[in-house]
């Protein structure tokens, strides 16, 4: 299945809805940190991230190791990388997603850094259509609708 990364998440209810989303879709999360919040089992119930034992969920100390930990899950075949940021040059649903991808999310106030968007390269960059003017989507509505795109391209594989 596929593979979602929330680099340095810092409102637990978005990453509650998103372990639920891969709880429900097969995808597997992995959190960058820093996190803004707690993952201990008081604070998981009280942010709304119960669901956390549904899912696959992996937390990474920085994205190296997050890399890192992916590409050795992945063996001889590397996934597909690919940043959905505001600004990306092609549109999320103009990409062939293949089993195994990362989509890739940044934190709900920064954003990813400009050094992470350069090692992943232009190509890798997609972004959401919007109209003009708007603020950006919510962080969790923005992983459903791109994962799933690539969900519904497998053919809703499990």
């Amino acid at each position: 299945m596929f593979r979602i990364v929330l680099f340095e998440p810092e409102i637990p209810p978005n990453t509650g809805n998103v372990i639920r989303l891969c709880a429900n879709t097969g995808a597997e999360l992995h959190l960058v940190k820093p996190l803004g919040f707690d993952l201990d089992r008081r604070s998981v119930r009280r942010a709304g991230l119960d669901y956390r034992w549904m899912a696959a969920v992996q937390v990474h100390a920085d994205f190296t190791a997050c890399r890192r930990a992916i590409a050795e899950a992945a063996g001889p075949q590397p996934p597909g990388w690919y940043a959905i940021e505001t600004g990306g040059c092609r549109r999320y649903d103009e990409v062939r997603y293949a089993a195994g991808d990362v989509l890739l999310f940044g934190s709900e106030r920064r954003g990813l850094p400009a050094p992470l968007l350069e090692e992943l390269g232009p190509d890798a960059l997609l972004s959401i259509p919007m109209r003009e003017g708007n603020r950006s989507l919510n962080l969790s509505n923005a992983v459903t609708i791109v994962t799933y795109e690539a969900w519904r391209q497998s053919g809703f594989a499990i």
